[in-house]
């Protein structure tokens, strides 16, 4: 730890992360203590925040973090090509999205999209970029969604 910047190495990753000068972190015999600076509520939110950030991390490098996406719809389908991954989602022209460093991304079968990484914050974001390239409507149920995501569902329209 210098400073501010914690930093965590694992077997599976290196993260690294400034921390907010309103919480304390101390290291002694292996293990991170985190205590909130003075009493303001500000203080006891960092503290809280830092606490669950640093859990994650050394959780993150012992054993990554994963989201599984899947896409419906006919004519839907992903690819990965170098590091980006190409999404067929029926529009006029193919989405292309850039996949960071440190999340790997893997397709199967064209339509079920593996997100792994160390970082939390990024395999959630990367899910969530992909997914808001078209959401899951209610209707028929085509589009990207998160596995095990409840998407409501809602009865067409009734003819007399």
């Amino acid at each position: 730890m210098e400073g501010r910047t914690l930093r965590v190495k694992g077997p599976k990753g290196d993260l690294s992360k400034d921390f907010s000068p309103l919480a304390e972190i101390k290291i002694s015999d292996d293990q991170v203590v985190v205590s909130p600076v003075g009493e303001s509520r500000a203080a006891r939110a960092q503290y809280g925040t830092t606490r669950s950030i640093i859990a994650n991390m050394v959780q993150g490098v012992t054993e990554p973090f994963s989201k599984d996406l899947l896409i419906e719809g006919v004519g839907f389908r992903a690819a990965i090509k170098g590091s980006t991954i190409d999404l067929e989602l029926g529009y006029s022209h193919p989405v292309v999205h850039p996949i960071p460093e440190g999340v790997t991304v893997t397709v199967a079968d064209n339509v079920k999209i593996h997100v792994e990484g160390a970082d939390k914050q990024k395999v959630g974001q990367v899910a969530a970029e992909i997914k808001d390239y078209y959401p899951v409507e209610p209707y028929k149920g085509k589009g990207v969604r998160i596995v095990g995501q409840y998407v409501r569902r809602k009865e067409g329209k009734k003819s007399a």
